[in-house]
């Protein structure tokens, strides 16, 4: 299962439970901001994603309110919860009840914004490594554009909504040195939901391993701890 999930930072599977309507603020995006009105509250966001591949299928959940992010997914029965807040990164297994907290990089922590999913960004990643638009579909009942760049690596195709939201559907990716194919979709977008800061924190009473990002960047980004670094892109700020 740990292959499974060593892409599910840009995985997730199966459309047939997609047809949740997406939210609201997709009219607000439209709107200009209102210069005497009070600032807004930060954006908050929550997506189901599944990814299957010929190794298997995993689920994973993410929340997002600003820059903050929790996710959860489960490997070989153990709850693995991801959080990312402000200059720490922790990942931890909640059934064995350790984990790690490392030091996010001044470049991870440069781009954080309360306007700045920190999840949900895969056209952002592939339109970064040069991928073009390659067309207009329907998918599953919506209209989406679909992204795509193909290199040595391989191919990685995304596919969002068509709106200035850009949420991202589907994400397919192509490894070539492998010859395996990961497909991913998010479900159930949902947007402006009521998260406490709290919930963005690490429970009470975990054992948690504390690294810098500089001890962490000398062992070259090898696994620490009992439990996968998933998003690596939100530590590193690569």
């Amino acid at each position: 299962m740990t292959r499974a999930t060593a892409g599910l930072g840009l995985a997730t599977l199966l459309w047939a439970a997609a047809q949740a309507p997406l939210p609201a603020a997709a009219e607000e995006a439209k709107r200009a901001p209102d210069a005497k009105a009070a600032p807004a509250a930060e954006p908050s966001w929550f997506a189901l994603a599944l990814a299957h591949s010929e190794i298997g299928i995993n689920v994973a959940y993410f929340w997002s309110k600003g820059p903050k992010l929790r996710a959860e997914t489960v490997i070989a029965g153990r709850k693995i919860v991801t959080l990312v807040n402000g200059s720490t990164y922790y990942a931890y297994d909640a059934t064995g009840r350790d984990g790690v907290a490392i030091g996010r990089s001044k470049a991870a922590i440069a781009k954080d914004a309360p306007n700045r999913r920190p999840f949900g960004r895969e056209l952002d990643v592939v339109l970064a490594q040069g991928g073009e638009k390659v067309g207009e579909e329907d998918l599953g009942g919506r209209a989406v554009e679909r992204y795509r760049i193909t290199d040595d690596a391989g191919r990685r195709e995304v596919w969002v909504t068509k709106d200035p939201l850009r949420l991202p559907v589907r994400v397919e990716i192509f490894a070539r040195p492998t010859g395996k194919t990961i497909s991913t979709d998010f479900l159930s977008w949902t947007a402006e939901l009521p998260i406490d800061d709290g919930f963005f924190e690490p429970e009470p009473g975990l054992h948690l391993q504390r690294l810098s990002f500089e001890q962490y960047a000398a062992r070259e980004f090898t696994p620490v701890g009992p439990v996968p670094i998933l998003y690596l892109d939100l530590l590193t700020g690569r």
